[in-house]
């Protein structure tokens, strides 16, 4: 059996990774503060502790060891060198959670794989996951670790809204109000649910063959940001939702800080070779596509009102966004 150590396991790639693990037999330990929104399964062990506070972790670890280390809570280099400090020597096998908007943007050819050069020079939350395995890739040529690089790109479950303003923009659908799309709404969106991610992720840990590469985790469903953001009108029960279509390089004017994810990600078509790890795990492929995950998001929301938060401040934003179309239009 193997032991697996997950840094996180509540969120919103993690949850499904924990779950699957143990549908698979793994005996799975999970490391967070205690605090995440997803439940977890029967016969997991918790450990709780601050994993940014490295002498709480060490001291909750003691001289545990586990087959697999599974980080998905670092996102920058001296978070991973923390981690080397604490886990090199005491694993088989370290498995870091980067992301696929680290590769450079806008793609110069797609399908994007593993071998397309890293660089996103409009966003620092991609440029810290490049020099993370950067750091590792070193530790692996010059020590052996043992390291995976996993590379997951718009990932979701029925709690996560892919869009910009989240259940914000459900909430101005059925009040009839207009919801911005960038740019045309036609760019192609990888958009994969974590319960397919899963078993992608399963299938590479305790993999021999996993060891010291890099690996894209995606589906193959790449819908237009128009079918996704009409596919959740519909679950929303919107006949006729307005969608305003504001460029990308405007919204980013006017709301800075939704440039970074709309520039350095969101406003690019993004499809993926996913052939390398379906190479490892043959079973991997897009079982849920995104008009059933719309309407699993719905019905999750519509049966927990207390979730269903609208951003005052991002509404009005909106607003002003949708206005400036029109006029200038």
């Amino acid at each position: 059996m193997t032991s697996i150590l997950y840094i996180g396991g509540t969120g919103t790639i993690s949850a499904a990774c924990v779950r699957r693990s143990v549908a698979v037999g793994h005996d799975v330990t999970v490391l967070n503060r205690g605090t995440g929104r997803r439940p977890l399964p029967d016969g997991v062990r918790r450990i709780e502790a601050d994993v940014h506070d490295r002498d709480a972790v060490r001291d909750a670890l003691a001289d545990a060891a586990f087959d697999v280390v599974a980080q998905f809570l670092a996102f920058t280099p001296d978070q991973v060198a923390a981690d080397l400090e604490l886990f090199e020597g005491r694993t088989g096998q370290y498995v870091f959670i980067s992301s696929a908007s680290a590769y450079e943007k806008p793609p110069r050819r797609l399908p994007v794989t593993e071998s397309t050069p890293l660089r996103n020079p409009f966003w620092r939350y991609s440029r810290d996951k490049i020099a993370c395995e950067d750091l590792l890739v070193a530790a692996h040529r010059e020590r052996g670790l043992p390291v995976t690089i996993i590379r997951p790109s718009h990932t979701y479950d029925e709690r996560m809204l892919p869009t910009l303003g989240g259940w914000t923009d459900i909430a101005r659908m059925r009040a009839g109000r207009p919801v911005v799309i960038h740019g045309d709404g036609t760019s192609l969106w990888t958009i994969t649910h974590s319960d397919d991610f899963a078993v992608a992720f399963t299938g590479l840990v305790a993999n021999p063959a996993a060891i010291g590469d890099a690996f894209t985790i995606t589906g193959s469903h790449a819908p237009t940001w128009n079918q996704i953001y009409g596919w959740l009108a519909d679950a929303a029960g919107v006949a006729a939702p307005e969608f305003v279509h504001v460029a990308s390089e405007t919204i980013a004017a006017l709301a800075p800080d939704l440039g970074p994810t709309l520039i350095g990600d969101k406003a690019h078509s993004m499809l993926f070779d996913v052939s390398k790890v379906t190479a490892l795990v043959p079973d991997f492929r897009t079982t849920i596509t995104f008009d059933e995950g719309a309407r699993r998001i719905l019905a999750h929301y519509d049966a927990h009102p207390d979730q269903q938060r609208v951003d005052a401040d991002r509404d009005a934003l909106f607003d002003r966004i949708a206005a400036h179309a029109r006029s200038a239009g």
